[in-house]
């Protein structure tokens, strides 16, 4: 185990300032105040620590004493359990599946287009993703306007999961249609809180200046 997991009594948080499944996690950790240590990770040379601790050399990894998660979804589904209040996710089997599926699909459309629009820049590939993720994110509107969160009186998961993707679609250069007012209000809602205001970075504040 490496050295800074045996020296740090409080949780320590590897995380890249610009990375959305980083973002997600610090809004989870905003959201239930949690006490922790937040280790930012720039560019490709990874601190030491974090290459002993993660064999896919990946951000975000969390590590809290002996326990190294390294999956963003597995890191938040163990933030919720580890520090169950307020809970982020239903308490009913059912739903709790519904929520766990919606967080699966965000990942695999939204999530996966927005990493090839990055990883793109301007080429042609991007316009293809970003054409994909404004299409998918639309298609969502009646479910953003049915009720203040994502199907639920209450913030989850989910949210803090849809919200780093809303956050940055200026910088994916995708602009919502008047239509999608649902959205905007849905977007605006999440955006205001001050969990997510915490949960922002210095360089993604910079997104929406």
């Amino acid at each position: 185990m490496s050295n800074i997991a045996n020296r740090r009594s409080v949780m320590t948080l590897f995380s890249n300032q610009l990375c959305t499944h980083s973002h997600r996690v610090r809004m989870v950790l905003a959201e239930k105040s949690i006490n922790i240590d937040i280790v930012d990770v720039k560019g490709p040379d990874l601190p030491e620590d974090l290459l002993d601790l993660n064999p896919y050399n990946s951000v975000p990894t969390l590590v809290d004493r002996d326990l190294v998660l390294y999956d963003s979804r597995v890191i938040i589904e163990y933030l919720d359990e580890r520090f169950p209040h307020p809970p982020l996710m239903p308490v009913d089997p059912v739903t709790r599946a519904q929520f766990r599926l919606a967080l699966f699909r965000l990942e695999r459309d939204w999530y996966t287009m927005a990493e090839q629009i990055e990883a793109a820049g301007e080429k042609k590939p991007a316009l293809k993703a970003r054409k994909i993720l404004k299409e998918s994110i639309l298609s969502s509107s009646e479910v953003f306007g049915a009720k203040p969160y994502f199907l639920s009186d209450e913030l989850s998961l989910v949210d803090c999961t849809i919200a780093p993707i809303l956050w940055r679609l200026p910088k994916y250069g995708i602009e919502l249609p008047k239509e999608a007012a649902p959205i905007a209000k849905y977007a605006q809602r999440i955006f205001d809180r001050p969990s997510f205001q915490q949960s922002l970075t210095e360089l993604e504040r910079e997104i929406r200046q």
